[in-house]
């Protein structure tokens, strides 16, 4: 009796070490999603001094645009949560689409060189930036999941475990796409 009572407490110390080990590996992979989230956040916000500069002189009377753009470049540097992160992402996001599709109203601009290549960059920093999010909306699903099935959900709130929150556009602006009038 005494031996089956031994191979049920290993047994039960082995489950929580490996449920452990695995909510642990989850939250670091969460961490590391991120954090490419995080590194191509960054790419975008180093273009957007190039972006400005460029686009300043062709669309003077947009400066309020290009002063929105500027701002939300200043607080990325000042955010320090992902939550933070998230919204200036979102806001920044909906500002460099109203930059773009006001270009079109730019012959010159749009035939310029630097104009042509920042563009480029940042098009292809975008679809970098959706493919990040995309990871770490799965990475954060499969934690967030292990968090709340059984029993899995008894470890992870008896060490403190806490679910992670998914990257999501969270203005109505943000999801509305950009109105182009050509008529001005």
């Amino acid at each position: 009796m005494g031996w089956i009572i031994l191979a049920i407490v290993v047994l039960v110390i082995i489950f929580l070490i490996a449920t452990y080990n695995s909510l642990v590996t989850l939250k670091q992979r969460v961490n590391n999603a991120w954090s490419q989230i995080d590194v191509q956040l960054q790419r975008r916000f180093d273009l957007i001094p190039n972006l400005v500069e460029c686009v300043k002189g062709y669309m003077a009377h947009e400066s309020e645009t290009l002063e929105k753009v500027t701002a939300l470049r200043t607080s990325w540097t000042g955010a320090n949560s992902v939550d933070e992160k998230m919204k200036l992402d979102n806001e920044l996001a909906s500002t460099l689409k109203t930059i773009m599709a006001v270009s079109e109203n730019y012959p010159d601009l749009k035939a310029n060189q630097n104009f042509l290549s920042l563009q480029n960059d940042l098009n292809d920093t975008e679809s970098k930036v959706a493919y990040s999010r995309q990871f770490y909306n799965d990475t954060v699903t499969k934690y967030n999941t292990k968090l709340e099935v059984f029993p899995s959900n008894i470890v992870g709130s008896m060490f403190g475990f806490k679910p992670s929150t998914l990257f999501v556009v969270d203005s109505d602006e943000a999801k509305k796409a950009v109105k182009v009038d050509f008529n001005n």
